[in-house]
């Protein structure tokens, strides 16, 4: 009996030494994810690595730290499947906003807590030039953020009412406005599991304190990406290249409107393949219709061109990974450089001389003394005979020697003596005597 209860007490002692570090939190690992500015393509690739990293370091709490105006609907949505697919828990911390495609994010986490002064709502669809989307548009994304609010036990009516002013929440809303939840709000409708003022409680809160907290930062090259891939900087990018490339084929040799233009195709492409967007496929595309482009300078017919220019197109359009969006960032690009490349000329061309050393104005026309094959300056002065009429052209017998003429006026018969007056190259002028 006596050591039955020393086993107990044993047992009972070992229990006790376990549950402090258990509830403490002590040696578990939590890893802090960043999700700040605009959601975007490049947003995705980050969030892939940061999760896959949090799994192999068998981490125990992902805490998504938020503050975000919201972004491109399908990016939220692939970010969204991203998050659901772990089975590490995860949290959203809003520190500050939660808009738009933020809060179609911070609903796919198991728990939602947020700062005393954050926000989280007003997610409607909104187009490239400001306004809200369609009908259809606005149906699917409804479904989007009830569906996944459903999922997570929270009341989907409260998410329909983010996304349209039609859906009436007297107590939380004015009439005919979008739903923007405070922190109290969201706590009362339980969007929110509860309000921190900082991650240190948060942490502390969820029964982590003490653990091991890793922070993932997005990479230089992640950040660059995320860059190149907004919806705002890929247009521009593309305007760049086609105004250099353009460009340089009005300069002589390669300069720099040249490489102005294929290191904003590198950077393009760079962006998009760090991204996720751009795989081996497109890149190879894209340097075939480069070598096809070339090709061009050293083969007649333009067919070689034609093709190097629609692959560089399709790679482009490939890379971007939105058919639409490309279609229409390329359509604005060419746009952009032709109407750029007119005023530079028309406006600025006689005026800087900068554009001078850039494109070549230089032409070899007879005014300037030149002419496409040597002068028969010593037949000036000469005389001879027409064997045709000059209407005004024709040919000439002068010294046994036939040469096609072009008369003075407008017409010499037959047979009639001319001199000639003038030489041009090939161009032989000469005159009734």
């Amino acid at each position: 009996m006596r050591r039955v209860l020393i086993a107990i007490c044993m047992l009972a002692a070992l229990v006790l030494s376990v549950l402090p570090a258990q509830a403490d939190g002590k040696g578990a690992n939590v890893y802090v994810i960043p999700i700040n500015d605009e959601v975007e393509k490049g947003l995705y690739a980050y969030l892939k690595r940061a999760i896959n990293t949090a799994e192999k370091d068998n981490a125990e709490l992902i805490i998504f730290d938020m503050n975000t105006p919201g972004g491109e609907v399908v990016a939220a949505r692939d970010i969204g499947n991203l998050i659901s697919s772990t089975k590490i828990k995860t949290v959203t911390f809003v520190n500050s906003w939660a808009i738009s495609a933020g809060s179609y994010i911070a609903l796919h986490t198991e728990e939602i807590y947020m700062t005393p002064n954050a926000t989280m709502g007003a997610s409607a669809i909104i187009d490239q030039t400001g306004n809200t989307a369609g009908e259809k548009a606005e149906s699917m994304w409804i479904a989007a953020m009830s569906g996944v609010a459903q999922e997570h036990d929270r009341d989907p009516e409260i998410a329909k009412a983010m996304v349209t002013s039609s859906i009436d929440f007297p107590d939380l809303k004015e009439n005919g406005k979008l739903l923007t939840l405070t922190a109290a709000q969201a706590e009362k409708v339980g969007y929110s599991e509860g309000t921190v003022k900082d991650l240190d409680e948060l942490i502390a809160k969820l029964g982590y304190k003490g653990a091991n907290v890793h922070k993932v930062e997005p990479t230089f090259a992640e950040k660059i990406a995320r860059f190149i891939t907004h919806p705002v900087v890929v247009p521009i990018l593309l305007s760049i290249a086609s105004l250099g490339l353009v460009l340089e084929l009005y300069s002589p040799g390669f300069g720099l409107p040249g490489g102005m233009g294929l290191s904003a195709l590198l950077l393009f492409f760079f962006g998009h393949y760090v991204a996720g967007l751009a795989g081996y496929e497109s890149i190879i595309l894209f340097v075939l219709g480069i070598i096809l482009i070339a090709a061009e300078f050293f083969l007649a017919g333009g067919i070689a061109g034609l093709l190097g220019t629609v692959a560089v197109i399709g790679s482009i359009i490939m890379a971007g990974g939105n058919l639409l969006h490309m279609a229409i960032s390329i359509v604005i690009a060419l746009f952009l450089s032709i109407l750029a490349i007119i005023i530079m000329l028309k406006v600025f061309g006689k005026r800087m001389n900068i554009f001078k050393k850039l494109i070549l104005t230089d032409s070899t026309n007879t005014e300037s003394g030149y002419v496409s094959n040597v002068n028969r300056l010593e037949l000036i002065g000469r005389e001879g005979v027409t064997i045709t009429p000059l209407r005004p052209s024709g040919t000439v017998k002068v010294d046994d020697e036939r040469l096609d003429v072009v008369a003075e006026g407008s017409f010499i018969e037959n047979n009639t003596k001319v001199k000639v007056v003038k030489v041009e190259g090939s161009r032989i002028v000469v005159r009734e005597i």
